[in-house]
């Protein structure tokens, strides 16, 4: 399915499926409907070369689940499923949902975990996201001083949402499509 974009993602409020849909109906045919973790398999997610990852930050900077107050599994109970499996050869780009100032002490944090597991297993991320425009204390999800992917706040800066996403799409989609 290298001609495909795989879109996976967890979500707690739904803020972070409505960025997938939007995400996905800007790539129009060059991506699949995006897909819940908590009804995926290792499987589905594999038969993709390219994928876009997206997760909010829930608790103490945590990924959604069910630790985290989720009512449902998401990441938290999926990427253990996915631990040993080879992503070598595949790209991933990554977004995460945060509120840089209920939150600023931990923007995102959980960014880093879906970005540690992919790199530990192999996969090129691409999509490496500006700091600037956003105010927070402190993210762990900034590497080479450019947070790991998209960015979006909902909370705060739902209005930049889009356009945010545009730029972001026009960085990643020819590194995803190859």
């Amino acid at each position: 399915m290298a001609n495909k974009i795989g879109i996976f993602f967890g979500s707690d409020t739904g803020n972070t499926r409505r960025v997938a849909k939007s995400i996905a109906k800007k790539l129009g045919d060059a991506a699949d409907a995006p897909v819940d973790v908590k009804k995926a398999s290792p499987d589905d997610l594999l038969k993709y070369d390219a994928l876009i990852l997206g997760t909010p930050t829930l608790g103490e900077g945590e990924l959604p689940g069910l630790s985290a107050g989720c009512s449902d599994a998401s990441w938290e109970e999926f990427l253990p499923k996915l631990k040993g499996k080879d992503l070598s050869g595949k790209t991933v780009a990554l977004f995460g949902l945060g509120d840089q100032e209920a939150y600023g002490h931990e923007f995102v944090d959980a960014l880093i975990l879906l970005y540690n597991f992919v790199v530990e297993a192999g996969a090129k991320v691409v999509g490496f996201w500006p700091t600037d425009g956003y105010s927070f204390e402190k993210s762990n999800s900034i590497v080479d001083d450019k947070f790991v992917g998209l960015v979006i706040d909902q909370e705060n800066q739902s209005d930049e949402t889009e356009e945010r996403i545009d730029a972001w799409l026009a960085e990643v989609k020819p590194a995803l499509l190859g």
